[in-house]
């Protein structure tokens, strides 16, 4: 933010913009009510976007490698802050691209957001590719929709509606404030007005989205969907609520009484509506009780193998278990995150119940042979036909072919970014 206000504003004021921008309400429910860290830390590269946006110029190349690196870094940071900030380049770069009547930034923009993704690839690409293994279709679920989450939205869910409500509160103070902000600070629109209405325009659009008319949006544009909760948009509204609030209260009486006056009301809303972080201490002792003890814990449902449903699996179950009658006898060797390796005597051929979801990149050697697995029911866990007897069994986390691909992009963007970086070094010893 500090970089994004230092063109714009005296030292002592991007100094302030940037600290108003770490303790905005929003940040704080991110903070003490949600503890979406990466969310939080997605949020550092949207001040960069629009700088890298603004500084994007037809000729000028390093400004095209910036906003490359701002879509990869968020691409890499948060899936949904990915999502808000893609389709935040697309908005920006229409405005300023009409503002400038150059239809080159177009493709400008488009030639950096083609590298950023190349740069991710090793990560984007199995996003896409490995989808159909999980239950998706629960990122979506009732509760997560967007349809449910717009600003003063109510579903038959007290908490969820506590929480909404909080969190629409937020969001109409940073509006009003907002909109103060844009009137007092009218005068930027003289002096800078491609600055003025990209601002303007970004926090116009997001706070539109917030609300249940935007409807028609969510529905249609490719993946914003899968934003889940509109009033994310909370973290592109506050870099215009940023910037505006500071060009309105330049009086340091006004800056010292503003952030305790919105830390204060977030507070006093938080307690009155829904309290931090509902969960205790112990309930975070327990989780980490049942990871050190091997017992597992409850997971996210959209992260299960698709059509399993993990709440059937026993926590603290065998690792190992025989799946029919007869007898069996098991000893581990190795039982690591991507690597497991154990020996099994059963009486009577049959199947081998596996602790582990029966993703397809899990490769199952049988006796140094490779060996089919199946699922077990709606619990997605592994299950290997074996034969009487004594068996050795090996399982592995293998890289597929997706991920192969996508590492592939990733190496071929960064060297011919690392060659362009060269080049530029060797250009003024050329001269």
């Amino acid at each position: 933010m500090f970089l994004l206000a230092r063109p714009w504003l005296k030292h002592r004021d991007a100094v302030f913009a940037a600290c108003l921008f770490v303790v905005n309400p929003y940040h704080l429910v991110v903070v003490y009510w949600r503890s979406a860290f990466a969310e939080l830390l997605a949020g550092a590269w949207l001040p960069l976007l629009l700088l890298s946006i603004l500084e994007l110029d037809n000729q000028d190349q390093r400004a095209r490698i910036r906003l490359a690196l701002v879509v990869a870094g968020a691409a890499l940071t948060n899936a949904p802050a990915s999502l808000l900030a893609n389709y935040s380049l697309a908005l920006l770069v229409l405005v300023l691209a009409f503002r400038r009547r150059s239809a080159r930034l177009l493709w400008s923009a488009a030639w950096a957001g083609a590298l950023g993704a190349a740069l991710a690839a090793f990560y984007l690409i199995p996003v896409f590719y490995e989808q159909p293994w999980i239950n998706a279709a629960q990122l979506l679920s009732e509760g997560v929709r967007p349809q449910d989450n717009y600003l003063f939205t109510r579903i038959a869910d007290p908490d969820h509606n506590r929480f909404n409500l909080l969190i629409s509160l937020v969001a109409t103070l940073e509006l009003i404030l907002l909109a103060m902000a844009a009137f007092s600070g009218r005068k930027l629109r003289n002096r800078q007005p491609q600055f003025w209405w990209t601002l303007l325009t970004w926090a116009g659009i997001s706070a539109l989205l917030m609300f249940s008319p935007s409807a028609i949006f969510w529905e249609h544009l490719p993946w914003l969907r899968f934003v889940q909760f509109p009033w994310r948009w909370l973290l592109c509204l506050n870099v215009a609520f940023t910037v505006l609030v500071t060009l309105a209260y330049r009086q340091w009486v006004w800056r010292a009484v503003l952030p305790v006056a919105l830390v204060g009301i977030l507070w006093f809303a938080g307690h009155r509506t829904q309290p931090p972080w509902w969960d205790h201490a112990i309930d975070v002792a327990e989780l980490l009780e049942q990871h050190e003890s091997g017992a597992g814990y409850e997971g996210s449902d959209e992260y299960a193998p698709a059509g399993a449903d993990p709440y059937n699996i026993k926590l603290g179950g065998p690792r190992l278990a025989l799946s029919g009658s007869g007898t069996a006898r098991f000893e581990v060797r190795q039982w690591g995150p991507e690597r497991r390796w154990f020996t099994a005597e059963i009486s009577q051929s049959g199947g081998v119940a596996v602790r582990l979801f029966n993703y397809p990149a899990w490769e199952v050697e049988l006796d140094g042979k490779p060996a089919r697995t199946e699922t077990l029911g709606e619990t997605g866990q592994m299950l290997i036909p074996m034969p009487e007897g004594v068996s050795r069994v090996q399982i592995r986390f293998v890289r597929t072919g997706d991920r192969a691909l996508g590492e592939a992009a990733s190496l071929i963007a960064a060297a011919g970014l690392l060659l362009w970086w060269r080049r530029q070094r060797q250009l003024p010893k050329a001269r």
